[in-house]
């Protein structure tokens, strides 16, 4: 029998199946999906089992064998071997890639060769050996040619052999138990606390850890002499990392659903359970309860013996819906996001597996979770440009989903209060199922929404950060004990750095952009490659020492608001939630400590839900509204609505206050009014002008190298190799510099492709893909194509 294999190499010039003979002893171990580890030119590889078969066209003295199985059970199903091959060809990425982002990193080995004692060797290859061996390994590189000669009659009579060892980058977490071994050994009447430790373990089935029984009174000394006597024995007892295991999540209960959500959970409840595998888009205001639609259409698939996927688009969106779900489903919740360690994710990762959690909760890549019965696929705030991977392989979590959901014969539903142009208008041609919840379930009116024209406020003396309006409105929530949130979706204290006497910028060395001042550590950061710099109180260019900071970023604003309420503020930034669990931190001391003020950048825009904030301020609405992106308007609108929505969930009314420099634009005053409708019909003429999605797909070439004469000269090969492949109904812009023409050293241009039908597509953008993996590694210049990209920037 042979295994058609691909190799963990993420190369395009061995992205195909190998062919590898299954030895004897593993014929009836080996399955399709086991990882396995082959000899692969001159080293040894790990490689994922694709197929299996009886015959092979490779010549038997060529065929190598399989030498390890590297899992009980195979990582990989068969859904997900199929999906690996989809995903591979929409996206133009090697197999490999694809299978290793399926998976967790923790999966991923090492290999080293090693020499071996055999148990029958004699006592001077013992010695030879022993003497040779350090911290219990003899790696065959380690030795010098001298150490080796003295090895090699052992070798040679196999006393000593040559091994190859496997280190996986994450194993199972153990711990040290004990377990009974009493023997009706002599009495311990003398020593009680021994005795009664003793009986605290033999009452237990199961082994018990040490850590358990020293939380129980028994020192380490107790354990010590029971181990001595013979009357318990130690074992390494395999543990799951569990990132909740002191949270005590509160019973949720069912709650009684809206006629609007009734109908919606109706239709779809019915596909769960007839396996119909439709789209549906849940458009619901903010605040209108489509987390309990989500929760009760979970129900059904579980009482069904079925499994959900529960997509989030932030990690600091992740702990609300995680205590939501939790407190509904218990044990049966997995969390898969990128805050967790490797170990976290292989042990959640593995709960999914082994069919020991029945639920996933999680942001992108938790849509490859590992079921084998998918009863849902639920996308919450489906229109976040998270739910598309930046880097390779560029994969759209959605497109996934719909993949997974033909599969299993599934729903997927979608759910935003500010859906995607794209999804919209797909439930207008009926290729999904649209539902509309307009009212939330208490009845709460929107909140109230004013604009205030910052333009207008700087005529009247004010150049401050804070409109008075937004000024007045937050004094007037911290009397009244309630809380505000407000929106800077800008990080740092300053934007730049300026010289008042010649007009110098400092600039990234790297990048075609300015560094930002950050005053916490000191110095001016580069947002794009993390270029770090101290200040310099005088001028690089003309050493004037008139340097200043324009712009304002959330650090600043931090210390304003401070300043001018004197009240505790949190923020939220990538800055203050780098290290793990401080998402949560922050949000808990927000909500439990009552702090008036919380601060953001976008990652409070959304999903967050308090009682007590009846206040949303956006400092500056305009941030996104002039970038060179078409989708900059809906992005725009979007984040206004959907931070908007943050206030007045509750028994309290809410209020909201855009500031902005441009007060009469249709994103700013449709958001005022939350009228998604509206905005769709507007945004919609202007895209079926320029010709952009929905009405045309996309594919964004973009070339970079540190040279600009091969940035050009490769965007112009492109260029004539569209033109001669594809239709004249196709556009192709460019080529052109990127928006931001340097970043990390590299130079960038761009070629956007729009296409209605392009029956050449794969065959050209295939073509392109080889030749310049080639060209990469001949002088760096490299190709990156996004299919249906989210940024063209």
């Amino acid at each position: 029998m042979f295994a058609s294999v691909i190799v963990s190499v993420n190369s395009k010039d061995v992205n195909r199946l190998f062919d590898y003979k299954i030895p004897e002893h593993l014929l009836d171990v080996i399955k399709i999906g086991h990882r396995v580890f082959v000899p692969f030119g001159p080293r040894h590889v790990q490689a994922y089992v694709m197929s299996i078969h009886s015959e092979s066209d490779v010549p038997k003295d060529k065929v190598k064998e399989i030498v390890k199985v590297m899992d009980v059970e195979p990582v990989l199903t068969e859904e997900l071997i199929e999906l690996s091959k989809k995903l591979s060809n929409y996206y133009i990425e090697p197999y490999i890639s694809i299978i290793e982002t399926i998976l967790p990193a923790a999966l991923k080995v090492k290999s080293k060769k090693v020499l071996k004692l055999n148990d029958s060797a004699t006592a001077e290859a013992k010695f030879m050996y022993d003497s040779l061996v350090k911290r219990g390994v003899l790696e065959t590189k380690s030795l010098t040619s001298k150490e080796l000669h003295s090895l090699l009659p052992y070798i040679k009579t196999e006393e000593i052999y040559e091994d190859i060892e496997i280190k996986q980058h994450t194993r199972k977490k153990t711990q040290k138990a004990v377990i009974s071994n009493y023997l009706n050994k002599a009495s311990l009447e003398r020593a009680p606390k021994q005795l009664e430790a003793l009986h605290v373990i033999e009452e237990s089935s199961e082994p018990i850890l040490v850590s358990d029984l020293k939380d129980q009174g028994y020192s380490e000394g107790i354990i010590r002499e029971l181990e001595k006597k013979g009357y318990l024995k130690k074992i390494d007892q395999v543990v799951e990392r569990d990132p909740f295991d002191n949270k005590i999540f509160e019973r949720d209960e069912v709650k009684t659903l809206t006629p609007e959500q009734a109908r919606a959970f109706e239709e779809i409840n019915h596909d769960v359970k007839t396996h119909q595998a439709n789209t549906y888009l849940l458009h619901g205001v903010t605040g209108s309860g489509k987390t309990e639609v989500y929760l009760q259409l979970i129900q059904t698939v579980l009482d069904q013996g079925e499994d959900a996927i529960m997509l989030v688009p932030e990690i600091a969106l992740t702990p609300q819906m995680v205590n939501r779900f939790k407190a509904r489903f218990g044990d049966d919740v997995a969390v898969l996001h990128s805050a967790l360690s490797h170990g976290e994710k292989y042990d959640e990762w593995r709960k999914i597996s082994d069919g020991r959690a029945r639920v996933t909760v999680g942001a992108r890549s938790s849509i490859f979770a590992p079921f084998k019965k998918l009863g849902i696929i639920i996308i919450d705030e489906e229109h976040e440009t998270t739910y598309k991977q930046s880097e390779r392989p560029m994969y759209h979590a959605k497109e996934v989903a719909k993949l997974r959901a033909k599969y299993h014969s599934c729903p997927v539903v979608l759910g935003s209060a500010t859906p995607s142009l794209e999804s919209y208008a797909r439930s207008e041609k009926g290729v999904y199922k649209r539902f509309e919840l307009l009212e939330r379930p208490n009845m709460q009116p929107h909140p109230v929404a004013t604009i205030v024209d910052m333009a207008e406020e700087h005529k009247n003396g004010n150049s401050g950060i804070l409109s008075r309006k937004l000024e007045d409105a937050i004094r007037d929530r911290i009397e009244k004990n309630e809380q505000t949130v407000l929106l800077l979706n800008r990080r740092g204290f300053a934007n730049f750095q300026i010289c008042q006497n010649c007009g110098h910028v400092p600039q990234c060395p790297n990048c075609d952009i300015s560094l930002t001042y950050h005053k916490s550590n000191g110095s001016l950061m580069c947002h794009y490659c993390g270029y770090e710099e101290g200040i310099k109180r005088q001028c690089a260019d003309c050493s004037s020492t008139e340097v200043t900071f324009r712009g304002t970023g959330t650090e600043k604003v931090e210390e304003i608001l401070r300043d001018t309420f004197l009240t505790d503020v949190v923020r939220m930034d990538v800055d203050t939630t780098k290290n793990k669990g401080t998402h949560e931190a922050l949000l808990d001391r927000f909500e439990k400590d009552e702090i008036p003020i919380l601060l953001g950048t976008q990652m409070i825009a959304k999903g967050l839900d308090y009682p007590k904030v009846t206040l949303v301020g956006v400092l500056n609405s305009d941030t996104m509204l002039n970038l060179p992106d078409f989708r900059a308007n809906e992005r725009t609108f979007q984040l206004l609505t959907q931070v908007a929505g943050r206030a007045g969930r509750h028994q309290l009314a809410g209020e909201v206050i855009f500031q902005t420099y441009n007060p009469e634009h249709y994103a700013v005053t449709l958001a005022q009014d939350n009228n998604y409708r509206e905005f769709y019909e507007k945004e919609m003429s202007y895209r079926r002008f320029a010709r952009y999605s929905p009405y045309y797909f996309h594919v964004l070439f973009t070339v970079s190298s540190e040279s600009v004469e091969d940035c050009l000269k490769a965007t112009t090969d492109i260029y004539q190799t569209l033109v001669a492949s594809v239709s004249d109904q196709t556009y192709i812009i460019g080529p052109s510099p990127s928006p931001i023409e340097r970043i990390k050293n590299k130079h960038r241009f761009q070629i956007l492709l729009k296409y209605k039908r392009e029956p050449k597509l794969l065959e050209v953008l295939t073509l392109l893909d080889k030749k310049y993996t080639d060209l990469y590694k001949k002088m760096g210049l490299s190709l990156k194509i996004d299919v249906d990209p989210q940024f063209i920037m």
